[in-house]
């Protein structure tokens, strides 16, 4: 049925539209169908020997109907006539002996996007999907290398691996949308373990990843950055039990922004099972955070022309100036609320629709990262979070971390094996610096943040 991946993806939409009429012909009033295809290769070396090569390549059909306001998803891997004949079958069978829904259904046709409106977005790389498993081992190889030779006291490795990935999609509606995406992605990562004091291993990463191949640092760079990231961590102490000022490196960063993210989601909130029910319109952060889901960034692994549910990608200004401006909601949560769907709707494998985050960024401030350090008299400086210490409902957050210590504007002696807690909803108020080191490698993204002040629990 389908021609190699990328070749031809007006395929995908002639056999999503192909399942839609017959689900129509079979009983359904709403007929939705999902499509894609994709392959990806994923190598490992340790102690510079190859380890893994994996090598795939996936496809999968899936399908949302509606009968009356009863709703049923299901998806297969078995794109014959037979198996898409069983599919439909399948899901008009689920669809009759599910719970009618009051606020099911598809957004109305008008809110609908057509191909002229979505944006170019630069997603897809043919150079990625031509990165073949002896160039992808040289990659993870060069990497783990550099990482030895950089410091003797490199003496093991958890490994070094090179992944990548090309996916093509369709969506056909029976409210009148057909559409195609494609994307790519790659990434490299070394993983260096460095001796100890006392006989302990410590054990650092660093990685790189963009849509298109060029954009990836070199894996030499990739595997020094994460010798040294690794030997800065040696000789690492516990500290006291203090209030003190925290600062979160960007990947660090990162985590705590998903949090946030998490809490924003329209399901989560009609559900009554997040921290931030009842808020919009009121103070949620501090005047300097800003945070944008923008699905319009050029090259930006969120990065989409339209939603889950063929509606026009859209940038949502979620927070402004500390304050909660709207969450993110598919058509059914934003029906539950009462609201206007925030385009944000994220479709499954099986057909299933649910709210989620495209490019969810906090945006940069105007100093360095180097200068947010040196305005710090005394703090952490956090690089590690361990754990999953944090209540959605509450908003409460605990979390192991490990880091630097600051004093007098610089980074000291490294930290281990302490705990930082506070309530999600004070982090984010008591942000007082934000830096400008902001990338774009994951689709949740922060620069490096100061929070004012956070319970460390430590000896």
């Amino acid at each position: 049925m389908f021609k190699k991946a990328g070749e031809d993806p007006a395929v995908l939409i002639d056999l999503g539209r192909s399942v839609v009429e017959r689900a129509l012909g079979a009983g359904a009033n709403v007929a939705e169908a999902s499509v894609h295809d994709g392959s990806h290769l994923s190598v490992k070396v340790r102690i510079r020997e190859p380890e893994l090569v994996e090598e795939a390549r996936s496809r999968a059909l899936g399908l949302r109907v509606m009968v009356g306001q009863r709703v049923a998803s299901t998806y297969t891997s078995d794109l014959s006539p037979a198996g898409q004949r069983m599919l439909i079958e399948d899901a008009m069978e689920l669809a009759r002996l599910s719970e009618a829904d009051e606020f099911a259904g598809p957004p109305d046709p008008s809110e609908l996007s057509s191909p002229t409106a979505w944006a170019e977005l630069d997603t897809f790389d043919d150079a990625v999907s031509r990165v073949a498993a002896d160039e992808a081992l040289e990659l993870a190889l060069r990497g783990e290398r550099s990482a030895f030779e950089l410091d003797p006291r490199i003496t093991n490795s958890e490994g070094a691996s090179f992944s990548r990935a090309a996916g093509f999609s369709a969506l056909v509606t029976s409210g009148g949308f057909a559409g195609g995406d494609r994307g790519t992605y790659a990434s490299v990562v070394v993983n260096p373990v460095a001796d100890d004091e006392g006989g302990k291993k410590r054990s650092g990463y660093y990685w790189s990843a963009s849509r298109h191949y060029a954009d990836l640092e070199d894996s030499n760079k990739v595997g020094r950055e994460a010798a040294r990231r690794t030997v800065a961590q040696l000789g690492a102490t516990k500290l006291p039990t203090q209030e003190l000022p925290v600062v979160f490196d960007r990947d660090a960063a990162r985590s705590i922004v998903g949090l946030f993210a998490g809490c924003v989601l329209g399901g989560g909130i009609w559900r009554k099972s997040s921290y931030l029910v009842d808020r919009v319109g009121s103070k949620v952060a501090s005047d300097l955070v800003a945070i944008a889901d923008d699905p319009l960034l050029p090259r930006a692994p969120g990065s989409r022309g339209f939603d889950g549910e063929g509606l026009l990608s859209r940038r949502n200004v979620v927070v402004e100036g500390g304050v909660l401006r709207t969450y993110l909601m598919d058509t059914y949560s934003a029906r539950k609320l009462g609201l206007k769907s925030t385009a944000s709707a994220s479709r499954s494998p099986a057909g299933g629709i649910s709210s989620s985050t495209s490019n969810f960024v906090l945006e940069a401030g105007s100093q360095s990262r180097q200068e947010l350090i040196a305005d710090t008299k005394h703090g952490l400086y956090v690089t590690g979070m361990m754990g999953f210490g944090f209540n959605a409902v509450t908003g409460d957050f605990s979390r192991g971390a490990s880091g630097f210590l600051i004093r007098d504007g610089e980074l000291c002696e490294p930290v281990s094996e302490v705990t930082i807690s506070l309530n999600l909803d004070q982090i984010l108020q008591r942000i007082d610096a934000v830096a400008n080191d902001l990338d774009y490698r994951t689709a949740i993204t922060s620069p490096t943040f100061r929070v004012s002040s956070m319970t460390l629990a430590g000896i």
